[in-house]
């Protein structure tokens, strides 16, 4: 095996990452707080043609020289806004046919490897704070609760491994409609 140099990967251009059929998926972030999860989200969201980011609350915006060390330019490719309160971004999207799912560890959650999505929805997931989780108002707000399965001592992971393995598990299931 090769290894492959970075002009064989077929990287979009960010006009052409701009212009391009995104998935139905957009990401809250409720009061997140450190800068390097925040780049580390937009840079996950490029990958897997997230629609928008909404950062709320706490949540820091770009341009920022922290958060661009881990987003790597991606805070210019993704679409973001921000909203002073995580509760307007979820009417938002509501109001805009989306449902929207917290992504924490509650009564009756859906287990991640559980998660079925329908083709023709348009779906949202929140985010939360690293210390406090997704705010209790906000999981009311929400639609249901998605929470991925742990098997160890530590049933918590940081909020951008989580967002990474969340936004991959919809971005395959999402991918697989369009293929259908």
């Amino acid at each position: 095996m090769r290894k492959l140099k970075i002009t064989e990967l077929n990287r979009l251009t960010v006009d052409e990452f701009k212009q391009a059929n995104k998935l139905p998926l957009a990401v809250i972030l409720d009061e997140v707080r450190s800068l390097h999860n925040i780049g580390s989200v937009f840079r996950t969201s490029d990958a897997f043609l997230v629609e928008r980011i909404y950062l709320c609350g706490i949540t820091a915006t770009p341009p920022h020289p922290e958060m661009h060390k881990t987003a790597l330019g991606a805070e210019d490719t993704v679409d973001w806004k921000y909203v002073k309160h995580t509760l307007e971004a979820v009417e938002e999207l509501h109001n805009e046919g989306y449902t929207v799912l917290a992504i924490e560890q509650v009564e009756g959650s859906t287990m991640l490897d559980e998660l079925e999505l329908e083709p023709d929805k348009k779906y949202a997931i929140v985010m939360g704070n690293e210390v406090k989780g997704v705010q209790q108002e906000v999981i009311d707000a929400c639609d249901g609760c998605i929470e991925i399965p742990q098997y160890g001592t530590k049933h918590s992971l940081n909020v951008s491994v989580t967002t990474g393995i969340v936004l991959w598990e919809f971005a395959n299931k999402l991918i697989k409609f369009r293929k259908e």
